[in-house]
């Protein structure tokens, strides 16, 4: 597949929407792609969001090429809207900029239709080389353990709570960030449509397979291992 090549032929500008609650970040990311984009003869708009809804609201009203979407929007959980964007709009590039390790989300990122996960510490070149790769049609991500992203997390080597971390769900670990962020079963529900008895359960599961035992445990855990 090549979502930028093939939406790109058949409009004059090259549309770039940035979904991301921090004004430094959409700044930083604007100003290092202009001038690499603008070298490649790409007509531009950038388009800024800062929460999950209007992200999604842009994607139902347009057409883009490339989707740059941070995982730690406000309002819903970035896995969950990653999948929403490519059921949506399943030729848009989407490059996940992040500050979760690559460890815990590349993988699960790549699997929910991402085209390329980086973190947020990446330099600029990086960002470059990975948008460039994404305009080719192609992935592009980096894991910093040097494990293949669509490798087994779960190795030998693995330590014991990335090992946990590798057997969670995606629904599980987005109902863990939700609780680690102090949000409560209800609000949760809401958020990932889901009924309060469901997110209850998920919340029993977490605890069983991460070998907890009250709540308070899994808020430490989830920031123990960055997961917020």
């Amino acid at each position: 597949m090549e979502p930028a090549q093939r939406t790109h032929a058949h409009r004059s500008d090259f549309n770039i929407l940035i979904a991301d609650d921090h004004a430094l970040i959409r700044r930083g990311l604007k100003e290092y792609l202009q001038d690499f984009l603008v070298e490649k003869d790409l007509p531009l708009r950038f388009t800024e969001t800062v929460s999950a809804h209007d992200a999604l609201a842009q994607i139902r009203v347009a057409t883009w090429d490339l989707v740059i979407l941070d995982l730690n929007l406000p309002d819903m959980p970035g896995l969950e809207v990653l999948r929403i964007i490519k059921s949506l709009q399943p030729l848009a590039a989407v490059l996940v900029v992040s500050i979760y390790a690559e460890d815990h989300f590349a993988t699960r990122a790549i699997r929910a239709g991402a085209h390329g996960y980086l973190r947020k510490d990446t330099g600029p070149e990086e960002l470059r080389t990975a948008v460039s790769c994404l305009l080719q049609g192609q992935s592009y991500h980096r894991v910093e353990r040097t494990t293949p992203v669509h490798g087994n997390w779960s190795g030998e080597n693995t330590p014991r709570a990335e090992a946990l971390t590798a057997v969670l769900s995606d629904r599980e670990l987005e109902v863990l960030q939700c609780i680690a962020q102090g949000r409560r079963l209800t609000n949760i529900a809401e958020q990932l449509n889901l009924s309060i008895k469901t997110v209850s359960t998920y919340r029993t599961r977490l605890l069983t397979k991460l070998g907890l035992k009250t709540t308070a445990e899994l808020v430490r855990y989830a920031l123990d291992q960055q997961l917020v």
